[in-house]
């Protein structure tokens, strides 16, 4: 295995495996993972973390948690001791037969008050089962009036835990101290969860004027999903939704010749690992020399973000290359939170972040391994604008930029009509 700085994987790519080349290593990731969030609780001074996002399930025990509920399934994480899984119910069985990495005899059925839809002392009487077996497990291995961990665990359930004697401490500074280097393995994950977003980014080259953004971005899912994605997204946003309102997109919008188009892969989803790209294109001409000057000046910032990342240095380095809000018209830097900004990427939003929110005051250091999003905007309020996003590798030397669908400039589509 090569270092960051040059790294290479056999077959980084391949949604499947073979006996014959080396690929990603999943068993590998797995104990990898959970060994530097053991460690990060050692350090933090956590004896046990229990966790209630799914994508710190996914994390630690690499089981796919539910995100449409929460505390369907749960996991009880020692810094010391072998994890223990709390499922659904009926999937105790399943986990059993299909995650082998996990003792049989410490994967349990979840006590769940379904977010209180049981109501308020239905909710109490669940949440007293659901303390008294995370007790009875912490005493069993020892951990019992240490500092115990939680992320997301409702107030219903921190009553009830607090009421049987467990201390409980915030465990999100430990496990995203755990999560923001990737490993090998993950750095894999997310370089084939960038080659199958660009099979939608190809669908999307065959979208035509008078087509609806809904249809570009279902042709987009359908390619990602065929093309191996965990789980896919393809969004489309088209005349003011490129610039004015950009969070509306997937409309039944009619998109017409010589429409600029802002297009993501935003969240789409590899072995657990998302990305985060934009591109912009225009529908059946060639950019004008507004468009242009629109799509150099972003493309510009976001680069001259990028040149500034590299081991040693900060995330307030990085962001005095961003620009103030008030270049737009903005009262305030929150106003762009998510549209100029540098952020981490993994299982989902991670460190470190490179915004004038917080980075002058509260700066990061980068690391080999981080892997960031960078993203820009440019446009004119009613008439529209452009996005770029990339995604950008800390090396050990400097940076690799991992997303290479071509940016270089706006894409034109459907030119055949002049």
């Amino acid at each position: 295995m090569t270092a960051l700085g040059s790294y290479t994987l056999p077959n980084p790519y391949g949604v499947g495996g073979t006996d014959y080349m080396a690929g990603i290593n999943f068993a590998r990731m797995r104990e990898e993972r959970l060994r530097k969030a053991q460690a990060a609780l050692k350090r933090h001074n956590i004896a046990a973390a229990l966790f209630m996002r799914h994508e710190n399930i996914r994390y630690t025990v690499a089981v796919k948690g539910h995100a449409f509920c929460p505390q369907l399934s749960y996991v009880l994480v020692f810094a010391e001791h072998d994890p223990i899984l709390y499922e659904l119910g009926d999937m105790v069985d399943h986990q059993r037969l299909y995650c082998p990495w996990l003792k049989p005899e410490n994967i349990r059925f979840s006590f769940s008050w379904l977010d209180s839809i049981c109501g308020p002392d239905g909710a109490k009487q669940e949440a007293e089962r659901f303390a008294a077996a995370i007790v009875t497990d912490l005493k069993a291995n020892g951990v019992f009036g240490e500092r115990i961990g939680v992320d997301a665990l409702d107030d219903v359930g921190r009553t009830a835990l607090r009421a049987a004697g467990v201390e409980l401490v915030d465990v999100k500074p430990a496990i995203m101290e755990a999560r923001r280097c990737k490993t090998p393995d993950e750095l894999a994950c997310i370089e084939t969860a960038i080659a199958i977003s660009n099979n939608g980014y190809a669908s999307f080259m065959e979208f035509k004027p008078g087509m609806r953004e809904r249809d570009g971005g279902a042709a987009m899912h359908e390619a990602m999903m065929r093309a191996g994605a965990e789980f896919a997204s393809g969004g489309v946003r088209s005349k003011l939704n490129t610039y004015d309102v950009y969070h509306h997109g997937n409309t039944d919008r009619i998109v017409d010749a010589g429409d600029l188009v802002v297009v993501n892969t935003c969240g789409t989803t590899f072995a657990g690992y998302r990305v985060c790209i934009y591109r912009s294109f225009i529908l059946g001409r060639k950019p004008n020399a507004k468009e242009r000057d629109f799509y150099a000046r972003c493309r510009d910032r976001v680069y001259a973000i990028i040149d500034r990342i590299k081991p040693g240095a900060t995330t307030a380095d990085a962001a005095k290359a961003l620009l103030p809000s008030n270049t737009w018209g903005y009262p305030a830097e929150q106003s762009l939170l998510v549209a100029e900004v540098g952020h981490g990427i993994g299982m989902t939003y991670e460190e470190p972040v490179i915004s004038r929110i917080w980075s002058f005051d509260h700066p990061q250091v980068l690391e080999p391994g981080m892997v960031v999003a960078v993203e820009c905007r440019e446009g004119e309020w009613g008439y529209g604008g452009v996005r770029l996003e990339e995604m950008v590798l800390v090396s050990e030397t400097g940076n690799r930029v991992l997303s290479n669908w071509p940016s270089e400039e706006i894409i034109p589509v459907a030119t055949v009509l002049g």
